[in-house]
């Protein structure tokens, strides 16, 4: 016999009914089958619970594995929007001077992420923080951007040499999905430590 087969097996506690037993398996939880039946239910609930947590990750995997460049770079950009919105929350609309109401704070409804130079003219200043700020939705979607006057309110707010720099010539930018997904991580902590800033 060997040595391991000499050794006593240790006793356990049975998590039904609470008294000590010998396991003649390692993963036995229960002294008898009439506990371990007593068992299931618990049991069964939480093999459920593991089952679906399985399979949620499993859908999270395919569908990282369907997502499109253009997926990635729409989920970069809410991140982006939403850490502008949240640093100009308390500023008023960068084309207008509109400022925010209490409703307006707590909703955020009204108010976007509004580019001067825009991404369809220079989408290699899309993530560039100089170029973005809180702006009314009348401004940005209904008036176009209200760019005449965004520039001038833009000139007050980051300087006249800022402006003439984002007015100037880019070399383009081609984000890979790598490029986006750092992106994407960058500016959810950013918006993390402004909202424990804020707290």
């Amino acid at each position: 016999m060997t040595r391991t087969a000499l050794k006593e097996v240790k006793q356990k506690t049975c998590k039904a009914c609470g008294g000590k037993f010998r396991p003649s398996l390692s993963t036995q939880k229960a002294c008898s089958v009439k506990c371990a039946l007593a068992m299931a239910p618990a049991n069964h609930d939480k093999a459920r619970k593991a089952i679906d947590q399985r399979k949620r990750r499993e859908i999270k995997v395919r569908k990282e594995k369907l997502k499109t460049r253009g997926d990635y770079m729409r989920e970069a950009q809410t991140e982006f929007n939403t850490y502008i919105r949240l640093r100009d929350q308390h500023r008023p609309c960068i084309s207008c001077d509109s400022l925010p109401s209490d409703h307006d704070l707590i909703t955020g409804s009204r108010w976007d992420a509004g580019h001067y130079r825009s991404v369809g003219a220079c989408p290699e200043l899309r993530f560039e923080q100089l170029n973005v700020h809180r702006q009314c939705v009348k401004c940005n979607r209904n008036l176009s951007g209200n760019a005449v006057e965004y520039r001038i309110r833009l000139v007050q707010r980051i300087g006249a040499d800022r402006v003439a720099w984002l007015e100037g010539p880019h070399q383009a930018s081609k984000y890979t999905i790598e490029d986006l997904k750092a992106i994407k991580a960058e500016y959810r902590a950013k918006i993390k430590q402004l909202k424990e800033a804020a707290a």
